[in-house]
């Protein structure tokens, strides 16, 4: 097949994917508090959109999986159409609050949606023959959201936080645009994940049945909702943290520079790293370096400190990601595959959903450092499962080597 600039054509999607990430995630706090929201409406609006992203993201994968006509691709192309005429609408609107909240809750949701397929259209397409390096676009991804973090942090401090939704607007024109010229070539082969009836190998469409089918990757999967309780908690509600430190929106669009930048470097690298080391013992290392995360910073007592923090990114989140990709793509039979990246990507939202509903009503009643206890309790708890999840193995069936 001729080279066509895959990995250059799958980073761009990335790099717009996760502009937009920057501008909706990780100013979803400063946008919502903005237009009037308490705390604890936000975490209610956050734990709403990360419900709806829990149930989402199984279903449409499900569809997926089964389904010709419906495409990873297609999805992503619907994604960024409903986030670009979402944010258009944010951009002007200052009220009533009940449409700002729909219309916000409705564009954080497919984000988080777009996210499975976004994964799982990299691995469907290099089962198709178009090579390219998922660990570099991923990175790249992270990179535009430190850039965009570290540019609009000021900006939106002078501005006003209506300000990201006019880029948002402007980056998902792009990425529709580059996805769909994102075609797979007519002489590619079928991937993976459509070769299930032809393989004896149909996709699990029970939720029970695929409990039962891979019952340590679904026991992981509670470790990891645990553990992203306080990764999202640390990324929804770090402006508050920050202002208890001394900071504001400056400092924050800092500190999200900080921890994305340091993704590309690791997310690039862990191709090399997952061919040496076995992915189960790679996800337990990420798993500890959550913890430490939220626990230097719950002992933070500056800025430093939280700077700190945020650096061991570095060895969490940029790890995590890709070898997690990396361990479902392996473990999941043809028909699950993009199933097993949604269950990724739904455990690491209904993290986010209980600290959404949590953390909300505890930073309002007892502030910042009660708040990361909390955080740390539930990281601590998420870190051992997972440990546990990934050394089993189901009875009868060898543990796997990947």
């Amino acid at each position: 097949m001729k080279n066509k600039n895959w990995t250059l054509r799958y980073s761009l999607i990335n790099i717009f994917y996760f502009v937009a990430f920057a501008t909706i995630h990780g100013f979803a706090a400063v946008f919502l508090l903005n237009r009037g929201f308490s705390n604890t409406e936000v975490g209610i609006a956050l734990a709403l959109a990360n419900i709806l992203s829990v149930i989402g993201q199984p279903i449409v994968a499900g569809i997926v999986d089964r389904s010709r006509l419906v495409t990873n691709r297609r999805v992503l192309m619907a994604a960024a159409a409903i986030m670009l005429f979402g944010s258009l609408a944010l951009s002007f609107l200052t009220g009533p609050k009940a449409l700002i909240f729909a219309l916000f809750v409705l564009i954080y949701t497919v984000q988080f949606i777009a996210m499975s397929f976004l994964i799982a259209i990299s691995f469907e397409y290099r089962s198709a023959g178009c090579k390219h390096h998922f660990g570099l676009a991923r990175g790249l991804g992270s990179a535009s959201f430190a850039v965009t973090a570290a540019i609009m942090g000021p900006i939106i401090e002078e501005k006003g936080p209506g300000v990201n939704m006019c880029l948002t607007v402007a980056v998902m024109v792009l990425m529709f645009a580059v996805v769909f010229f994102f075609r797979l070539p007519d002489d590619a082969g079928v991937p993976a994940s459509k070769k299930a009836e032809a393989e004896d190998d149909a996709p699990t469409n029970n939720f029970i049945e695929f409990v039962k089918k891979y019952p340590m990757f679904m026991l992981f999967m509670l470790g990891v909702s645990c553990v992203f309780f306080s990764h999202n908690m640390l990324n929804d509600y770090l402006i508050q943290i920050i202002r208890h430190l001394g900071g504001g929106e400056t400092e924050l669009g800092y500190a999200q520079f900080l921890q994305a930048i340091l993704e590309l470097p690791v997310m690039a690298l862990m191709v090399f790293v997952l061919r040496k080391i076995n992915a189960k013992a790679v996800l337990m290392f990420s798993m500890t370096a959550f913890l430490v995360k939220v626990v230097i910073m719950y002992l933070a007592t500056g800025l430093p400190g939280m700077y700190a923090s945020q650096s061991i990114q570095f060895f969490a989140y940029s790890v995590f990601i890709p070898t997690s990709a990396h361990y479902a793509d392996k473990l999941m039979k043809g028909g699950d595959k993009v199933k097993g990246q949604a269950y990724i990507n739904s455990a690491i939202t209904l993290g986010g959903v209980f600290s959404n509903i949590v953390c909300g009503p505890v930073l309002d009643r007892h502030g910042v450092p009660a708040m990361l206890m909390v955080g740390i309790a539930t990281c601590l708890v998420g870190t051992a499962i997972s440990v546990v999840a990934l050394a089993g193995k189901k009875r009868g069936v060898k543990n796997e080597t990947f």
